[in-house]
């Protein structure tokens, strides 16, 4: 074998696992994503339960007073003794998002008549993106996701969840037994959610329930997070996820 053969060689990465197609190398990560659908507001997930994700506000516990802080605290604890199910509390940080703003001011920036205006202009745009880019600002967002899980009429052992784990895949007969669960889980999952607004809004917190869009930009930045920085999510591509949506309803 020539010099040249054996450089070539050398440089092509060997797959550790042998005979896959070259799609399902693409496309492995994937498979071990437990979310199979996101429609209705909804995330569903490959075994058939369904989640809600409602973003909060915040209360600044350590400004409060000793009494204050007591009452949120039972508040809080009243809160968590009225809900007969599991919900799971989520505090995200991620790096500060301005690039509709830095966007705006390139905006008002061109339409300056104004040569000094015009300058200043371009002069506080590039100030605010040196400062998010060397200060590394985070910024902080808190979410409940709340669960509606699918009826299941025999218990599953160790075994049968670890093939499941091993054997990911998600599959036609999957597909139609979650489209024919959504609508009932998704009426008990509504009640869920009112019975979670209300517990909060006597913590005095404001909640609102993530829409299709809001759920795939989450999970689109959650799992790629540098990625999500570079390569927004086009609004059209997401308008045609609906519309595929509404069509396979019909």
């Amino acid at each position: 074998m020539s010099d040249e053969k054996k450089k070539t060689t050398e440089k092509q990465p060997k797959d550790t696992v042998k005979g896959r197609p070259a799609q399902q190398k693409s496309n492995a990560t994937q498979r071990f994503i437990p979310i199979a659908e996101i429609h209705d507001d909804t995330v569903v997930l490959k075994n058939g339960g369904i989640r809600a994700v409602l973003q909060t506000t915040s209360v600044n516990f350590n400004l409060k007073s000793e009494e204050e802080q007591n009452a949120l605290i039972y508040g809080y604890q009243s809160f968590l003794n009225s809900l007969d199910f599991p919900v799971q509390i989520l505090v995200r940080s991620k790096k500060l998002d301005i690039d509709n703003y830095i966007n705006h001011l390139g905006t008002l920036k061109e339409e300056q008549e104004n040569p000094l205006l015009k300058a200043q202009t371009a002069e506080y745009q590039e100030y605010i993106e040196k400062l998010i880019e060397y200060a590394d600002i985070m910024e902080k967002k808190f979410y409940v996701i709340v669960p509606v899980d699918a009826p299941t009429g025999t218990k599953i052992g160790f075994i049968d969840r670890f093939l499941a784990h091993i054997r990911p895949d998600d599959s036609l007969s999957k597909l139609r037994s979650r489209r024919k669960m959504f609508k009932d889980l998704r009426k008990k999952l509504t009640q869920r959610i009112n019975q979670v607004e209300q517990g909060l809004m006597s913590l005095n917190l404001r909640t609102k329930e993530l829409k299709t869009k809001e759920l795939i930009e989450l999970f689109y930045q959650s799992y790629n997070p540098i990625t999500s920085r570079y390569q927004k999510i086009d609004q059209v591509e997401l308008a045609n996820l609906e519309d595929i949506e509404s069509e396979k309803e019909k």
